[in-house]
This record gives C-alpha cells, sequence and structure tokens, in this order.
C-alpha cells in the first residue's frame, strides 16, 4: 500500500515545472509546514538531495535540501530562498532531477552563493555555501523560477536529452499497463 505521507513527483513536460512559484506568506505558512516534512520524505524516498515545490505540484517557493553528510539526515528548509551573493568563479557538476529521472548532464554554475530564506517559524536564515550544497541550492531556486537544469545545455544536447526521457517514461507506462 502507497505511503499517504509521500508525494508525486512530476516529470517533464507537465506545465507546474515551466511556471514560477509565487513568494510564501504569512497565510501560508500552515499549508508550508505541513508540506515541509512531506517533501523530505518523498524526497528521500525517491532518493534525491533536493526537492522543490513545484516539482509536486505546489507552486510556493519552497525548497527541501539535505546532501546528508556521513549518512545522517540533516535536512534543510527553506522558505522564499533568494540567491543574494554568487562567486564570479564557477564550478561544473554533473546533475540530475526527479523530475527528469536518469537524465544528467554537467552544468556550470556559480562555485559559491549567499542565500536568505525563511525557516519554518518565519525566521530569516543566511548561509554561504559552495561545492555540492551550491549547486543544490541552485538547482532547487531555478525550480521556482520555471528553470531545469537541461535550460543550461545547448539545444541538442537538451532536446536528446528530452527525447531519451520522453522514450523511458513512455517504456515505463508501457510495462505497468
Amino acid at each position: 500500500m502507497p505511503d499517504p505521507d509521500l508525494l508525486p513527483i512530476l516529470f517533464v513536460p507537465a506545465p507546474q515545472l515551466r511556471a514560477k512559484a509565487r513568494a510564501v506568506t504569512p497565510d501560508d505558512m500552515d499549508t508550508v509546514r505541513a508540506l515541509a516534512p512531506r517533501m523530505l520524505a518523498t524526497m528521500y524516498k525517491a532518493p534525491g538531495i533536493g526537492l522543490a515545490a513545484p516539482q509536486i505540484g505546489s507552486l510556493l517557493r519552497l525548497v527541501v535540501i539535505d546532501l546528508q553528510p556521513d549518512d545522517k539526515p540533516e535536512p534543510l528548509v527553506m522558505v522564499n530562498p533568494e540567491i543574494v551573493a554568487a562567486s564570479a568563479e564557477t564550478a561544473l557538476r554533473e546533475e540530475g532531477c526527479l523530475s527528469l529521472p536518469n537524465q544528467y548532464a554537467e552544468v556550470e554554475r556559480p562555485a559559491e552563493v549567499k542565500v536568505r530564506w525563511l525557516d519554518l517559524e518565519g525566521r530569516r536564515q543566511e548561509m554561504e555555501a559552495d561545492g555540492l550544497l551550491a549547486t543544490c541550492i541552485q538547482h532547487e531556486i531555478d525550480h521556482l523560477n520555471g528553470v531545469l537544469f537541461v535550460d543550461y545545455l545547448s539545444a541538442l544536447k537538451r532536446n536528446m536529452l528530452l527525447r531519451k526521457l520522453a522514450k523511458e517514461l513512455k517504456l515505463q507506462e508501457r510495462d505497468k499497463a
């Protein structure tokens, strides 16, 4: 029996993945506090290291991240996250996405970022990040703006990847039937 706490993850070309999420208001905080643990459970089960609300069909500016250093959960919940500074230095890292299962590509992004957000109590938080965490934060914030990692690729690479994904999803549907 499916876990009622898990949320369905949308796959490309779901239109919600291209929509810009709206800012979370104080009136939304109860919804966000209920959604965050379900998003984390969904992300862990997938498995993944980040999930943005648009990926589960909610157009709120909410992301969850957990790189699980030392294989221990260290969840990070960001409400209305924004990058307030980014390094001129860039880094190339292979990225994947739960909304584009089994598709990976090298993406170049700023190597370091400073991010500001609200926690689940509505308190302002700020941190500097580099490495995988910086990449993950940028990737998830992109989701809030309707941007996917494939948008950083050449048209040729992007189209090849999206065709491969469509073929795989079609085969999965056929196998379920």
